[in-house]
């Protein structure tokens, strides 16, 4: 993919760079934000290998940065899913910057960067039902619930974690953008 440079309003969507690895760190080790990630909280070389991972052409994952001040405040997953034209798009934010729209910011810029110039046909999210925040976000996308699998995560303590299934086809985004 990589992205180079993506903005919104308050935010820049970039690849990542080596020396981001210490702002990642930073909320990808706090167990509050790392709540429904399925690996839990990161580790310094769990963080490194995270960046070094996302920095070239097979990146899965982007760096999310407050314009006003190039502050790295979360990550986006934004990648091919399983069949061609179709990705996968996701969100991780620090929890100081929880509750103010960047998740929402973020995933839209990279909707429509998706869909009017990847010329994707479909984004998929996923999230658990516990994950009211993150459910938010999605339905504010415009995103439809497809599905509700049971039991179909396993969770860090063992047990299993419910998933929606949301999804956004490309005629569905243009007509939203006539309207």
């Amino acid at each position: 993919m990589p992205i180079d440079h993506i903005e919104t309003q308050r935010l820049r969507i970039r690849s990542f760079q080596p020396n981001d690895w210490q702002a990642v760190y930073d909320y990808t080790s706090d167990p509050a934000v790392m709540a429904y990630i399925p690996e839990g909280p990161f580790t310094p070389e769990q963080t490194k290998v995270f960046v070094a991972d996302n920095m070239g052409e097979q990146a899965h994952f982007v760096a999310v940065l407050l314009k006003t001040d190039d502050l790295l405040v979360g990550h986006m997953e934004f990648h091919p899913w399983f069949a061609p034209q179709i990705y996968e798009i996701g969100w991780v934010f620090d929890r100081a910057y929880h509750g103010q729209g960047y998740a929402t910011e973020a995933a839209m810029a990279l909707l429509q960067y998706g869909l009017e110039t990847l010329h994707l046909h479909r984004i998929i999210a996923t999230c658990q039902p516990e994950n009211v925040a993150s459910c938010r976000v999605v339905e504010k996308l415009g995103m439809r619930r497809e599905a509700h699998f049971r039991k179909c995560i396993r969770r860090p303590d063992n047990g299993w974690w419910d998933e929606y299934f949301y999804a956004l086809l490309e005629e569905e985004w243009f007509k939203a953008a006539k309207t």
